[in-house]
Formats: C-alpha cells, structure tokens, sequence
C-alpha cells in the first residue's frame, strides 16, 4: 500500500488536486499499486477519492490584512493534521501552491519525516511575484522535486539548485476537444441572441468584497447600455452563492449565478458561449484563455495591504494576470487597486464586445500563449513523476 499526503487550499488549488489525483488511480493502477490517499482540500479532492483530513478550500487569502482572520483557524487545523500524520505517516507528499501553509507543512514534514519524498507541483510563483530569495531558499529546503507547470517556473527553480522536470500546464487536460457556441448556449437554456458576459470575482472571501461591488457596477452599466446583454456568475463555493445574488440584485443586474455544485461541470459550456469575462487576475484568466474568452480582469486588497506594498516591500510587477506574464505582453487589459473600478471596466470592456479588430487581437495572442504551456498529458505525467519518487516495489 502507498499512502499519499496531498496538500492544498483554496477552490483552485482543490481543483487542482482533483485533477491530480485521478490522474494518481489511473497511474498507480497501471503499475498495479495499490493506493491511499489524504489530503488536505476541499470537496473536489474528496470527490477524486481522497479522504479529507481537513477542508482547506475557503482558507485563502492575500495579503496581511486579509490573511489576519486565519492565522487562528489554521494553527489550530495544523495541531490535529499534525496528530492524524503521526498515526498515518505517508510514504510521499505533494504539496500543491498554498505558500505559507504549504512551506511550513514542508519544513515540519522534513524534520519528522526526513526520508519521505516531498513533490512540489505547483509551486509559488516565485519567478514573477517574488521580493528577495528567502521564500524560495526556505522552499528548496525540504523539497525533493518540483513539478514545474510553466518553462519560466522550471528555469527560475533549476537555476536555484531545484530537481525541477516540467510537465506542462495540467489546464491543456481539461479543454474540450469540440464545443460550439450553439450547442454549449442550447446546454445553458440561453437564447441564441445577445451577448454573454461572465463576471468571475471570487476564489477567497476577500474577493467578494473589493472585486464584486465593481464588477456588479460595471455590469449595470453594460447591461443598461445593452439590454440583450446575459450576465452570469459562476460560485466558487456554496457560501458565496447568496452574496452573489444579492450583489447583483442590489446593482439592478438582470443575471443568473451558476451554482457552486454546478459551477466545474458548466464551465466548459459557460466558457464556449461567452463573449466577455470580467473578473479577477488568477489561473481562471489561463482557462478562459485557453476557450477563446475575451477578458478584462484586475486586482485589490485592502489599503492597508497595499500600502505596505508599495511603501515598506516596494512591490512593482509589470503584469499580474499569468496570461501577460508568460506572454511578457499586455495583451488582455489589467487594472491593479484604485484603477479597478467601475467606469474603467467598462471602458476597457465595450471594445471587445463590440470591436471584431479587438477581439481578434487577443485571440491571436492566446495562440501564441497556448504554444508556451506544453502538450496535453500534464497530469498523467505529474503522477508518473511523483510515484516515482516513491520508488515502491511493485
């Protein structure tokens, strides 16, 4: 038997690990490994076939502000984790992004566990956010591999003494092969005219509250400038469906928020019919860019937050959306603090909407981003890599 520890938090991540952990069961059964796995997720991981330790999907948060509130709940969380590993230790760890939790799970894992494989799939994205190298010297102290995602993630970590391999990005897995506009719009019960435009705010807690109020803003303004305009959210959690309606209806938005339960199975077809996302800057803009969706995203924090880095950590990136960061272009449009808002949104929104030229442009360059993200086969290749590290007998 081989037993995995497989850690992560917010709803990416959890999605993520899902992927990942199918790809496990198919992989090990190939070798005729006999499989267990825990996590540290959420309910798509414990969907995989992983049993859950703990639900780590609503615990994320960026920057000091807003990570405050956690900082109880997840010492607490990591005691009883720490309890339940002693009783079962795993015979190898993946660690999935989730930095600051992750790292100190790393170090604690390295110090009890020295001889048990540790996999970072995933890692931070260190190579474009980071201030200094102490983050990524405490990382390379207890990881034993890293599974890069990006080519620029694998040359950064190389670079730094890291056993990198590059897999690819695991999002190339989850494309669908064919999916017209009319059969995906004909799966949602939407009309064949009028635009569709996704608003895609929220992943953390925090989001909901500086990016939905705008976002909601801006949809008003589209919606009453368009009344043909759809306008559709999906959750990322169940806890955020109802502040997701009531933000809508409190901006006089005509729309309709997707389920979280429905939210992974829809988005395929969410993505083939829309013509415009709004939202924020993350890996959802990789998946709508790899579906051909127009969009205009953007992020903030707390003044407090932001203060600090721009004041103290003299933080400065030129992009902040993973498309324009691996493109090293400004092809979709970015609004970063006091710019997001409202009226530059919208500005920033009717061109691709309205303008075949504009669009056209970006779908261009989401070619060209495609070509950078490797081939389809990312997960498979990822759990081959970390049973191998295992190096169990069969």
């Amino acid at each position: 038997m081989v037993r995995l520890l497989i850690s992560t938090g917010e709803v990416s991540g959890d999605l993520q690990g899902s992927l990942l952990i199918k790809a496990l069961w198919r992989v090990a059964k190939c070798r005729g490994l006999d499989l267990e796995v825990l996590a540290l997720g959420g309910e798509r991981m414990q969907a995989a076939g992983a049993e859950l330790l703990a639900d780590t999907s609503p615990m994320g948060a960026i920057g000091l502000w807003e990570a405050l509130p956690l900082v109880l709940p997840t010492i607490r969380l990591q005691s009883r984790v720490d309890q339940e590993l002693k009783n079962r230790p795993p015979d190898g760890v993946v660690l999935i992004d989730y930095m600051g939790a992750n790292v100190r799970l790393g170090h604690n894992l390295r110090n009890r566990l020295p001889d048990v494989p540790i996999t970072y799939y995933i890692a931070p994205q260190e190579w474009a956010w980071r201030i200094g190298d102490g983050g990524t010297k405490s990382l390379l102290q207890f990881t034993d591999r890293i599974l890069a995602i990006f080519p620029e993630e694998a040359e950064f970590y190389s670079d730094r003494g890291a056993e990198v391999t590059w897999v690819g990005h695991p999002l190339l897995d989850t494309v669908p092969v064919s999916l017209n506009r009319e059969a995906a719009r004909l799966e949602l019960d939407l009309p064949s005219e009028g635009s569709l435009l996704l608003l895609m705010p929220a992943s953390r807690p925090q989001e909901l509250r500086y990016l939905m109020p705008e976002l909601v803003q801006a949809a008003a303004v589209l919606q009453a400038r368009d009344p043909s305009l759809i306008v559709m959210v999906p959750a990322g959690l169940k806890r955020f469906e109802e502040p997701l309606r009531q933000a809508l209806d409190q901006a006089g938005v005509h729309g309709r928020v997707i389920p979280a339960s429905e939210a992974d199975a829809l988005k395929p077809f969410l993505f083939a019919a829309a013509d415009l996302a709004l939202g924020k800057s993350g890996t959802v803009n990789l998946e709508l860019a790899l579906q051909g969706v127009p969009q205009v995203v953007g992020y903030r924090v707390s003044r407090i937050t932001a203060w600090v880095a721009r004041n103290l950590l003299r933080f400065h990136v030129d992009h902040i959306s993973p498309v324009n960061l691996l493109l090293k272009e400004r092809l979709i449009p970015e609004l970063l603090q006091e710019d997001f808002n409202a009226e530059r949104l919208v500005t920033l929104a009717i061109p691709l909407l309205e303008s075949r030229v504009e669009r056209q442009i970006v779908l261009d360059g989401y070619q060209r981003l495609r070509d950078t993200l490797g081939q389809p086969g990312v997960t498979d290749r990822a759990a081959g890599a970390i049973l191998d590290q295992i190096q169990k007998p069969t």
